[in-house]
């Protein structure tokens, strides 16, 4: 199991989470109660599970897809670190990340 720190979106609250190497980091976050919507269900058609990944774990995880980046573009309140949750494998990042939840997230299925 690989390890995963979300700092909530009002920067104060913390949930530590994991899931199995094949797991997207959407789903685990999902799975803890995260408000990462992921509308189009890892498809790449929207920007709903966007997440802000600290500059120490960016630099470990495999480079973003140009049609992620084009997501991106998409994404409130994105950022050099930003990545798609729903684009990153839990084997491919390093175990113990911390991601924070941006505070533009809205997550309309908790609504």
């Amino acid at each position: 199991m690989i390890r995963a720190t979300f700092i909530h979106a009002d920067g104060e609250g913390r949930t530590e989470a994991s899931g199995a190497a094949d797991e997207t980091l959407l789903s685990v976050a999902q799975a803890a109660g995260m408000p990462l919507e992921g509308t189009c269900e890892g498809q790449m058609a929207c920007s709903t599970c966007h997440v802000i990944v600290t500059a120490e774990d960016f630099a470990k995880l495999p480079r973003a897809s140009e049609s992620e980046e084009d997501m991106l573009d998409l994404a409130a309140g994105a950022c050099r670190t930003s990545r798609l949750a729903c684009q990153i494998r839990m084997g491919e990042m390093p175990d113990g990340i911390t991601v924070r939840i941006p505070s533009e997230s809205i997550d309309m299925q908790g609504v």
